[in-house]
């Protein structure tokens, strides 16, 4: 069960990030391009960042079902 709720909150979750990262983006177009660099590298990088408890939780070992 762990693993269908992680993958719909990733999906939700890179959608939204693609839109922010695109809208940013568009926003950035007329600026500096090495501030566009750092944005999209940012981007690219940065959403891991927020997804890790959730990935930790998905590959957390499930209890013995003989423990009470």
């Amino acid at each position: 069960m762990r693993k269908i709720v992680t993958g719909l909150v990733l999906l939700a979750f890179i959608a939204l990030w693609i839109f922010l990262a695109g809208t940013i983006g568009s926003w950035l177009a007329t600026k500096n391009d090495w501030l566009q660099l750092g944005f999209y590298i940012f981007a690219g990088v940065a959403w891991i960042i927020p997804l890790r408890p959730l990935l930790r939780w998905m590959n957390r070992a499930e209890p013995p079902s003989d423990q009470v």
